[in-house]
C-alpha cells in the first residue's frame, strides 16, 4: 500500500514540476523555475520510495501515463490548450496500456515470495 501512496506523490510532483516548467516562460521567470526543480527533486525522491515496493514497469507505466493525461487536462484548463479527438484518443491508448501493464501483476518479487512463505504457514 504504502508503494501506492509513493507512486501517487511522485505523480503528483511530476505534474505539478511541468505546469511549472510551462509558467517559467523558458526558464526565465525565477519562482517558477526554482518550483520546478523542487517538484522533480520531490517526484524522484517519492518514485525512488515507490520502487521499493512495486515493479519499475508497473511503477513508470503508472507515472508516465497518469502524469501525461493529467497535464494534458491541466494544458486545457490553465493555458489554453486545445483537446482534439486525436489527442484524446492518444491520452485513451496511454490509459489502456498501463491497464494492460497492470494486468501483468504489480507485485515484487519480495511480495510473492512473502505472500507463498505466508500461504505455507496456514
Amino acid at each position: 500500500m504504502i508503494g501506492w501512496v509513493f507512486l501517487t506523490l511522485a505523480i503528483a510532483f511530476e505534474v505539478a514540476a511541468a505546469t511549472c516548467m510551462k509558467l517559467s516562460d523558458g526558464l526565465t521567470r525565477v519562482w517558477p523555475a526554482v518550483l520546478m526543480a523542487v517538484f522533480y527533486i520531490l517526484c524522484f525522491l517519492a518514485m525512488v520510495r515507490s520502487l521499493e515496493h512495486l515493479q519499475i514497469g508497473v511503477v513508470y507505466a503508472i507515472w508516465a501515463g497518469a502524469g501525461t493525461a493529467a497535464v494534458a487536462v491541466i494544458g486545457v484548463m490553465l493555458f489554453e490548450d486545445t483537446m482534439p479527438w486525436v489527442k484524446i484518443m492518444g491520452i485513451m491508448f496511454i490509459i489502456a496500456g498501463v491497464a494492460l501493464v497492470n494486468l501483468g501483476g504489480t507485485h515484487t518479487p519480495e511480495d510473492l515470495e512473502r505472500m507463498q512463505h505466508e500461504q505455507e504457514l496456514q
